[in-house]
């Protein structure tokens, strides 16, 4: 596959495409995280920790799908090797993301924490990267011999 062939891929979608992908990414990390928070409150976090509240967990889940968008296009388009820097970005990033929660559990400097309703954010870190990675390779391939994420050997399950 040439570089022109991955452009074409690219914008075969077109823009309103790679919105509403990214979009539905976000809409589907926002209900496994709702998921997520009535799981944690039903196992004894406070349905008051304001983290595991609708308009918190969703304002950020979008965050992050935009976030970690914008982060894939930028290496994409910089790094010699694309493929390689995500495999170490991604992680990377991921775990540094969830240094506020791990701070949260020592500290519980927000009212009503616990050790589950700060397990629950965590796990909502991971399932925003697992539902928001694969589109990114999807909607903005990083080489021109695989379109899916060299992730763990996982490839992007979008046709």
């Amino acid at each position: 596959m040439t570089a022109t062939m991955i452009d074409t891929r690219r914008t075969a979608l077109g823009a309103g495409g790679r919105v509403a992908a990214l979009a539905g990414a976000a809409v589907l990390a926002m209900g496994v995280n709702f998921v997520v928070a009535m799981a944690a409150i039903a196992l004894g976090a406070s349905a008051e920790f304001k983290p595991l509240t609708l308009p918190v967990f969703s304002l950020l889940t979008v965050a992050g799908v935009a976030a970690g968008f914008g982060g894939w296009v930028v290496v994409a388009r910089r790094a010699k090797r694309p493929d390689a820097a995500l495999q170490i970005i991604v992680p990377g990033v991921l775990l540094l993301s969830m240094i506020p929660d791990w701070f949260l559990l020592t500290t519980g400097f927000l009212p009503n924490s616990s050790g589950i309703g700060v397990t629950a954010l965590v796990l909502m870190h991971v399932v925003v990267a697992a539902v928001a990675v694969p589109v990114y390779a999807r909607v903005h391939p990083v080489s021109p011999d695989r379109a899916g994420v060299a992730l763990a050997g996982l490839r992007s399950p979008l046709p």
